[in-house]
């Protein structure tokens, strides 16, 4: 990425918090992410370690930037995230438990201004202002990572609700009485079928269920996942193929509901499944058309983020700072 021109122009930093890994960078207000870097989240059992581990990479990076008085301030996206309180509240893929005042915690370390909001609504912020989105008033942003996480914009807003948790299309229910969600206690949503760890657990019942030969057999069950499972399909395999063909079936079936409900311009698919392409994204088109009524289809764009993984949450992230007064 390019630098700054001017040496003293205001920098923000960007924090995204996944349930596995967390990433941050400082960025330029056209988008250039000048430093960044990642660690664990899932080995802090504890919060107050977690921030003491980010605050420490934070602070060798404002050190490079030219210090703490270029930095604008903090913009964090993480799970369940409420932009009105700044708090994490039961979030079902972190191991910290409750409501966790994060964005206080975050600014009594680092001494800078902090703005929260959830993961999947930063990274529609950054599509919005750096990526596929710019220009469009109405879109969906779809996350599929460890979860499924959403941003619906409407009207050139972001949807948060009257509490902060609004557009959390990944625990709608999708088949009723389906598949047991471990982190909600809820059955059927969306995100125990079309995340990578739904990819995971489609796999597992297959295998057991379906006699057909795969690959995949050979590989020890904690050790399957949706990688594998990929690269399965890459080569050929039938029950491989079959695993995202259904799983596509499931999104296309929620995204035709979602469209339903707010007739977005495109949908932008972002994170690790869309690596699977057609694989994935001609199932998940042709169920949503399948599942729209007339009015609606053909009219809504599937769009795979052209942000690049490791930036695109950062960037969204960081879009929140800016407004920081």
């Amino acid at each position: 990425m390019g630098t700054s021109k001017n040496a003293l122009e205001p920098l923000a930093i960007g924090v995204d918090i996944g349930g596995t890994g967390t990433k941050f960078g400082i960025v330029d207000r056209v988008g250039n992410v000048l430093f960044s870097g990642e660690m664990s989240t899932k080995k802090h059992a504890q919060v107050e370690t977690f921030i003491d581990e980010l605050q420490v990479h934070l602070a060798e990076l404002i050190t490079k930037a030219g210090g703490q008085g270029r930095i604008k301030g903090i913009g964090v996206g993480a799970p369940n995230g409420n932009y009105y309180t700044g708090t994490v509240e039961y979030a079902p893929n972190l191991p910290w438990k409750g409501i966790i005042p994060l964005a206080k915690m975050i600014q009594d370390k680092t001494k800078l201004p902090v703005v929260l909001t959830n993961d999947a609504n930063a990274a529609a912020v950054g599509e919005m202002m750096y990526g596929a989105a710019q220009g469009m008033k109405d879109f969906i942003m779809i996350t599929l990572g460890t979860g499924v996480g959403s941003g619906i914009v409407a009207n050139g807003q972001l949807i948060l609700g009257h509490d902060g948790f609004a557009g959390e299309l990944g625990h709608t229910i999708i088949i009723p009485n389906g598949r047991m969600h471990e982190g909600t206690g809820k059955k059927g949503s969306l995100e125990s079928y079309a995340s990578a760890t739904g990819v995971r657990l489609t796999t597992l019942e297959v295998l057991k269920t379906s006699k057909k030969k795969s690959v995949l057999r050979d590989v020890p069950a904690n050790d399957i996942d949706s990688k594998k499972v990929f690269e399965a399909a890459i080569a050929g395999d039938e029950v491989a193929k079959e695993i995202f063909e259904y799983t596509g079936k499931i999104l296309g079936m929620a995204l035709a509901n979602a469209v339903m409900f707010s007739s977005p311009e495109a949908i932008i698919l972002f994170g690790g499944l869309t690596k699977a392409g057609d694989l994935i994204l001609k199932p998940t088109r042709e169920h949503m058309e399948e599942n729209l009524i007339k009015v609606f289809q053909n009219k809504v764009k599937i769009l795979v983020s052209h942000l690049k993984e490791s930036d695109a949450a950062i960037l969204g992230a960081s879009a929140l700072a800016w407004d920081i007064k």
